[in-house]
């Protein structure tokens, strides 16, 4: 979720029920070259802990430095991404390009694990595509390598996103006998009864939410609400989501800058009012306008409107 679980994001997913949140994902290269864009991406505050900061490479020793940084921030967690299947990503030979090469993937995990007290965590996928869905055996190999709980998102490197999620093989490293660490699921969740039917078919400790957060911070509180009481919780109304909607366009702004900070706002826009009928032309006022006074107006143009 680069670009978008910024600590704008994060906190909004705090404040709707998140329990445990990452960082970015960063660029052990640009950890250590001390790149300003990178280092800025290790910060959180007290208020976000539990709190995991997500690093990816391809060489041992540049990750075991990064990590060293990293320690000094105090995270709860560190966490190893072999599962972003991104081209500029993968071509560099990081994120899920290490589903091509278990061996080294494993020599990362251990070394990054000897290299720091604080629990170490991975997020991979099935697989390099349907061919090599060998995430059984790779689950048992990382959990050797010392890791504390492994996220596997149910789909090949092939499919990027797309596809549906194929859930049936993290059952299967649930029920693998060897394995005792915790297993989070994520792919497909976008519903509370999602959520609870997984959980309960699969047998996974957790989920991990990730794309159906945009615009939708309440999905958290949504499905823990739901996993209990077997009911759903009452959705909020369009001027509690407004409301939500300028405080997150406050934080990002104070965050990121004018520019940027509107910038990193507008791929919420639509999920966060996509129960509006006829909301293309507020969507294009809110793409195209720069200035925060204006963007304010149109959102009480929207609640005057349907409330």
């Amino acid at each position: 979720m680069e670009d978008i679980t910024d600590a704008a994001f994060r906190s909004l997913c705090k404040e709707h029920g998140a329990d445990v949140m990452f960082s970015e994902f960063i660029a052990a290269d640009g950890i250590i070259r001390h790149v300003e864009k990178s280092l800025s991406k290790i910060h959180f505050t007290e208020n976000e802990r539990p709190f995991g900061i997500q690093v990816f490479g391809n060489n041992v020793n540049t990750l075991v430095e990064a990590v060293q940084v990293i320690t000094r921030y105090k995270p709860d967690i560190i966490d190893l991404n072999f599962g972003c299947p991104v081209k500029k990503v993968v071509n560099k030979g990081g994120g899920a390009a290490l589903l091509n090469n278990i061996p080294l993937m494993i020599q990362i995990t251990e070394a990054v694990v000897k290299s720091t007290a604080i629990p170490v965590t991975v997020k991979t996928r099935l697989g390099w595509d349907q061919k090599t869905k060998n995430i059984v055996d790779v689950a048992e190999r990382l959990q050797d390598a010392g890791i504390k709980a492994l996220t596997i998102h149910a789909r090949t490197k092939a499919q990027m996103y797309t596809g549906e999620a194929d859930w049936t093989l993290l059952r299967e490293v649930k029920n693998n006998h060897r394995m005792h660490i915790p297993i989070f699921g994520n792919g497909d969740i976008n519903t509370p009864e999602k959520a609870l039917d997984f959980k309960n078919k699969y047998g996974v400790d957790g989920i991990m939410i990730g794309r159906a957060a945009l615009g939708n911070p309440w999905i958290f509180n949504r499905i823990k609400y739901f996993i209990h009481n077997n009911t759903h919780l009452k959705e909020a109304e369009l001027s509690a989501k407004i409301q939500v909607c300028k405080e997150f366009i406050k934080h990002s702004v104070a965050l990121n800058g004018t520019n940027k900070g509107l910038l990193k706002i507008r791929r919420h826009y639509s999920p966060f009012f996509s129960a509006i009928p006829h909301f293309k032309p507020y969507r294009l006022k809110l793409l195209t306008l720069n200035n925060v006074d204006e963007i304010m107006g149109v959102l009480d143009e929207i609640k005057n409107s349907f409330t």
